[in-house]
């Protein structure tokens, strides 16, 4: 087994590409060559994500955080069951965003304590269930708060608390700014004290503060500075509770790279600024304080892909379209159209041709009726004929719940951890 594709194109300078294990012609998911494992899953189009790189993901960040901090799963980067269930027993919390995502970290057997609510607009029905569960909420607004406080009155559980703060400050370098101006997360910051002080007389569990400020960031400078500036806010901002601070979630938002000229976040200086920032501003001022950070497309974003099968290969007036059974119900983000102002094209495989020499320009559609559905646009793959198997990578994170499955009724594809 090789880890190189045979065949040198566009697609193979990406770092994604030259990373995969290669068979023959075939790439290898979880130790199962393409074919066969499209066998073994009896359909086409499905997800597959590979369980020994998630592991070894983990690892690598375990490695660079050197104990400083305490890690998370953002578990809307993918709520497919069974790899929440692998990565439960890898990190130290589950983090969601819903009652349903909050039931499957809970199925795990993680402890409520160690499972955190976050999200804007939580209806009173999900706080109630949070706050009957255990869990710890993440108040986005007071309105959330006073909810909570009388879930807490009508259950007779004193809910588990923790506000996030919109900072004074933005990113530079995040694909999706969350903080800064105007946001529908979190408390803006100057509003905190006041909210502070209601907490504190209801007698609500407060154990402090998560910041997130922005996600798909591959500059670690940019990275470590958000950090500094996160730890200087939460340590004003517990001068204005009575009680120590036993909570501080630091968010997360490394990205991984998705285009040719995207280059790794560099984990490594991450892991110093985080030890530096925990040893020198977080620890001195709030001792007992759990400090996390919250991980979720850095964690499973590359060990995922998207296999799809070629239905019509065609040419219209001189250009080649291999049309398959998927798409952008399925892949909304590598069609371009979750986020993307400039459409680029993730790396798409002819997974099962990964030796042949015989190259062409196509661009890659799907089965819906819109001319939005294109998963890949003009780029050169092995020449493919009706039964190949398209592959998209970086599939891990934000691929099938993130896309209109519903759209035109088609199935919804399999999920399979290998």
């Amino acid at each position: 087994m090789t880890t190189r594709p045979l065949v040198e194109s566009p697609a193979a300078l990406h770092p994604a590409v030259a990373a995969l294990p290669v068979s023959g012609d075939e790439v290898v998911v979880g130790g199962v060559p393409l074919t066969r494992l499209a066998a073994r899953v009896g359909s086409t189009p499905f997800f597959a994500y590979d369980r020994q790189r998630v592991t070894d993901r983990v690892g690598e960040v375990r490695a660079a955080l050197d104990g400083a901090v305490r890690l998370g799963y953002a578990v809307k980067a993918n709520p497919m069951p069974a790899v929440v269930q692998h990565l439960a027993g890898l990190v130290d919390a589950l983090d969601v965003a819903s009652t349903r995502e909050m039931h499957t970290a809970l199925d795990t057997g993680t402890d409520p304590r160690h499972v955190s609510f976050a999200g804007p607009g939580k209806t009173p029905d999900e706080i109630r269930s949070a706050v009957a569960a255990g869990v710890l909420i993440e108040l986005e607004s007071e309105t959330e708060a006073r909810r909570v406080v009388a879930a807490g009155d009508e259950l007779g559980v004193v809910p588990r608390v923790a506000v996030r703060v919109n900072p004074d400050f933005a990113v530079r370098g995040s694909g999706m700014r969350m903080s800064g101006g105007p946001q529908q997360f979190g408390v803006d910051a100057e509003q905190v004290p006041d909210l502070l002080g209601y907490l504190v007389a209801t007698g609500v569990d407060m154990n402090g503060f998560h910041v997130f400020a922005g996600s798909q960031n591959l500059d670690a400078e940019l990275i470590a500075h958000a950090q500094r500036a996160t730890a200087e806010l939460v340590v004003a901002l517990a001068d204005h509770l009575p009680g120590p601070v036993r909570y501080v979630n630091l968010g997360g938002g490394l990205g991984i790279p998705y285009f040719p000229k995207d280059r790794p976040v560099d984990l490594g200086r991450v892991g110093e600024s985080l030890a530096t920032v925990v040893g020198e501003l977080i620890a001195p001022a709030l001792p007992d304080a759990d400090v996390h950070i919250e991980l979720g497309r850095y964690l499973v974003g590359e060990a995922g892909c998207y296999v799809t099968r070629v239905i019509d290969r065609k040419v219209s007036r001189g250009r080649t379209y291999l049309v398959v059974d998927g798409g952008m119900h399925h892949q909304l983000a590598a069609s371009g159209n979750l986020g993307q102002v400039i459409r680029r094209n993730y790396p798409v495989l002819v997974g099962n041709h990964m030796a042949s020499p015989d190259m062409e320009q196509v661009t890659v559609v799907g089965c819906l009726c819109t001319p939005l559905d294109v998963l890949a646009d003009g780029v050169q793959l092995p020449r493919a004929e009706p039964g190949d198997l398209v592959v998209v990578l970086q599939a891990g994170a934000y691929g099938l719940t993130a896309s209109p499955t519903a759209f035109l009724g088609h199935p919804a594809p399999a999920e399979v951890l290998v």
